[in-house]
């Protein structure tokens, strides 16, 4: 009997086309349309920053915008602002996907249906809820001021970088909870067994067992979360913070507002070298640590 007869047969990979059938055109329409879509109008945004009002192309625009104070001031707050937002949504999201992956209690499959519901929703819903909510005239300031007769309302964060924050943890968190869960349900239950047998208590069996092996979770849904919140114009937009000032909103200050186009377009190009350094730094922390991850095991 030959080596080849007794050899198992291997599996044949399934290919929707055969090699040298044309199948490299099919790559051309995504390509197409991501060019249009996205690629040529994000050079002409590139192209018109460096041309001033009177058309003259140069470092001009540069210049005047990096050195502003409004400038500094915005980057400072849209990175303060989105790294408090994730921190937070970091901390409640794990808290909560712990509850719901750990702590069995009645209505658990519902409140986790409602979890993925929150994704489904535009941010703008969750600033007009704060609104009537904790706003001047809203629900909870309204059953405060005829409890202690104030004519003030007695909260008073909403319009700050404060209740803005709180309302991106708010809007967030689900983005952290989803991954989680997704890694809890994937842990061995009898890896917890054993290590709850051997005397750990809940609490070390949390931090070196089960935040361990959720630890890629964790740093996707933070990631994800911390482009979001560096992004967010519309929770900025409706909840209307005083002198709260991020670079979204600054784009739309000076294209919108005061027509200054060529300044717009700098804070933009900012905006998404920002937003695609953070997600280079995100792909090459994730790629050390699935090889950390894979060494290991």
């Amino acid at each position: 009997m030959t080596a080849a007869a007794t050899a198992a047969p291997r599996a044949a990979r399934f290919r929707l086309l055969r090699p040298g059938s044309g199948g490299a055109w099919w790559v051309l329409p995504p390509l197409l349309v991501v060019g249009g879509a996205f690629l040529y109008p994000l050079a002409l945004v590139v192209q018109q920053s460096f041309v001033s009002e009177r058309g003259e192309a140069g470092l001009e625009v540069w210049r005047t915008v990096v050195t502003s104070a409004a400038f500094g001031e915005a980057l400072l707050r849209t990175v303060s602002i989105a790294a408090t937002a994730t921190a937070g949504c970091l901390v409640v999201g794990t808290f909560l996907a712990v509850v719901l992956a750990f702590v069995p209690f009645p209505g658990a499959r519902l409140v986790s249906r409602l979890v993925d519901t929150v994704l489904a929703f535009p941010s703008f819903l969750i600033a007009l809820a704060f609104t009537f909510l904790y706003g001047s005239a809203g629900v909870v300031n309204s059953a405060l001021t005829g409890l202690t007769g104030s004519s003030a309302p007695p909260l008073d964060f909403i319009y700050s970088p404060t209740g803005l924050v709180l309302a991106e943890i708010t809007f967030y968190t689900p983005f952290v909870m989803r991954p989680l869960l997704a890694a809890f349900s994937q842990v061995p239950r009898a890896q917890l067994e054993v290590a709850a047998s051997l005397g750990a208590r809940p609490g070390r069996v949390l931090r070196q067992v089960l935040l361990p092996e959720a630890l890629p979770a964790l740093a996707a849904g933070g990631s994800l979360t911390l482009l979001l919140t560096l992004n967010e114009f519309g929770l900025v937009l409706f909840i209307g913070a005083k002198d709260v000032i991020t670079l979204p909103m600054l784009v739309y200050t000076q294209g919108i507002v005061t027509f200054h186009y060529p300044q717009a377009c700098v804070v933009a190009v900012v905006q998404v070298a920002l937003s695609l350094a953070l997600y280079g730094l995100y792909r090459l922390a994730h790629a050390r640590m699935s090889g950390r991850t894979g060494g290991a095991r």
